[in-house]
């Protein structure tokens, strides 16, 4: 299965009828693996951020969480795992695997829950497979 095939099916699925905005799988070096059509182009920093704060947790707290230029609050997580942004109505939910970086972005009617669970399901999945 692609890497595509894992953002068009597993991330940007349907779920109480609500999707996701965008969502993207990126290696931990910032190389894309795949991404939706909408997802936002990732400032080099902004990985840098990312995966500094899975190594050094709560280090995104002070600054924000930046997406393609969009800050976003950080929010409760799990640290050295899983990175939750808040936006408004909306947010983001960052799944850190062995090698990638599993990111899906929501607004209403969608809530931070299912963000949660769609990203999270993919990403256990992923370290399960040894990637």
């Amino acid at each position: 299965m692609s890497w595509q095939t894992y953002v068009d099916e597993h991330l940007m699925c349907e779920i109480d009828g609500a999707y996701l905005t965008s969502a993207a799988i990126i290696g931990q070096d910032g190389s894309i693996w795949a991404q939706s059509a909408t997802f936002p182009q990732l400032k080099p920093a902004e990985v840098t951020g990312i995966v500094n704060d899975f190594n050094e947790p709560g280090s995104l707290a002070p600054t924000g969480l930046y997406l393609g230029g969009s800050k976003y609050m950080v929010i409760q997580g799990e640290p050295g795992a899983v990175i939750r942004g808040k936006k408004g109505p909306g947010g983001a939910t960052i799944k850190k695997t062995g090698q990638a970086l599993v990111f899906g972005i929501y607004e209403e009617p969608m809530t931070g829950g299912q963000c949660n669970m769609i990203v999270e399901r993919l990403g256990d999945y992923l370290i399960e497979q040894g990637l």
